[in-house]
């Protein structure tokens, strides 16, 4: 068993409803030998600085979050795919203890598959930003501007699917145009949606 990164302690020690869901998933994973580090303000377990799985927690459930999981063969059928834009990432839930512990087995089975799609150097396949729905309001504009296409272009791939998403997600045009608007100086800078 890896030791525990005093770095992580105080998201644990700061958890409320998931305390002992917690502390079980970490002494499950650390007997898998990865390293215990906090990213993203999470708990986050690598192998040779290669992140592989997160603990979080949510109001109705905490969870572990493989980052390949889509890799994963997921002989059991327990991953789920939080959302339909997730590429990659694939949880699995609990809402107590005992879930944890009686599947103490076959977490470590996923893990140590985890780990072995990292060593092997596996990737995930990304959808290409063109493969993404784009809102008419954001196209109409790239139409309207070379400048604005070009800007875009050159954003990277991550980049551009932030946006796709962002402008085509609400019900609207009208907010898919005020948004489409709002992010044209950002583009033009060659910022993304979350850049400062």
């Amino acid at each position: 068993m890896t030791k525990q990164n005093p770095k992580v302690d105080f998201y644990f020690r700061k958890a409320g409803r998931w305390q002992e869901e917690y502390t079980k998933l970490r002494e499950i994973i650390l007997e898998c030998e990865l390293t215990e580090e906090l990213k993203w303000g999470v708990p986050c377990y690598t192998y040779r600085k290669k992140n592989i799985v997160l603990i979080h927690g949510f109001k109705e459930y905490c969870a572990i979050l493989f980052v390949k999981g889509a890799l994963l063969k997921d002989a059991d059928g327990i991953l789920i795919q939080q959302t339909e834009n997730v590429q990659a990432g694939r949880q699995i839930r609990f809402t107590n203890v005992r879930e944890i512990t009686e599947m103490k087995t076959v977490l470590k089975t996923y893990i140590n598959e985890a780990i072995e799609i990292e060593k092997a150097g596996m990737k995930v396949a990304f959808k290409k930003p063109s493969e993404f729905k784009m809102a008419e309001e954001f196209k109409n504009k790239l139409n309207e501007s070379s400048a604005l296409k070009n800007a875009f272009e050159a954003l990277t791939p991550g980049r551009q699917r932030a946006f796709l998403l962002y402008f085509s997600a609400p019900k609207q045009s009208k907010t898919r145009e005020a948004r489409v608007e709002k992010c044209i100086p950002q583009i033009l800078k060659g910022k993304g949606l979350n850049d400062l």
